[in-house]
């Protein structure tokens, strides 16, 4: 099943940006990571911090606290913050739900993740090299190949997305932070 998907998307001929690209290189630690205790996130208008449930945050506020506690391998903490945006399942939640659980070990799970994300939005390089290095670990090269040729036939050549991607297949060493 995830050949053929695999497949079909490195042959889906769209060109569109991905939705959220400016979100592929690793993000700049905060407070969040630094200062905040477990269930907190950074909050710049208050400047303190404050829970992760505080109605004065929103999604965009809380995402950038999941990618830097996944970033920080802290998945456990990004997770629970992820569960508490509301916008749904939209490609950008479903992009790091697959790195958190990839990173906690639920391949299949993370698999489901990114594919959901990427049926969502084709031109998602993030969570197309993301895939890759997952099936990269899985000794799936030949797949992690075709995610790579997406990535660059859709605008994202030179992106973070694109030379992690380049380099895992090339070394077989995967970003699992």
């Amino acid at each position: 099943m995830r050949m053929i998907l695999a497949a079909a998307l490195a042959l889906t001929p769209q060109l569109a940006l991905a939705a959220g690209s400016d979100d592929s290189e690793p993000p700049t630690p905060t407070e969040t990571t630094t200062e905040c205790a477990k269930g907190e996130v950074w909050d710049e208008k208050t400047e303190k911090c404050v829970t992760a449930e505080e109605s004065s945050l929103n999604d965009d506020q809380r995402f950038g606290a999941v990618r830097e506690l996944a970033y920080a391998n802290r998945p456990d903490e990004a997770m629970a913050i992820l569960d508490l945006m509301t916008e749904g399942e939209t490609a950008r939640v479903l992009t790091y739900r697959g790195f958190l659980l990839r990173q906690t070990g639920a391949v299949e799970a993370g698999i489901a993740a990114y594919e959901r994300a990427i049926a969502l939005d084709p031109g998602n390089i993030l969570a197309r090299s993301y895939y890759g290095q997952l099936l990269v670990q899985m000794d799936e090269r030949q797949l992690a190949a075709l995610q790579l040729d997406e990535i660059r036939a859709r605008g994202g050549a030179g992106t973070w997305a694109d030379r992690a991607l380049a380099d895992a297949i090339a070394t077989g060493v995967t970003y699992t932070y």
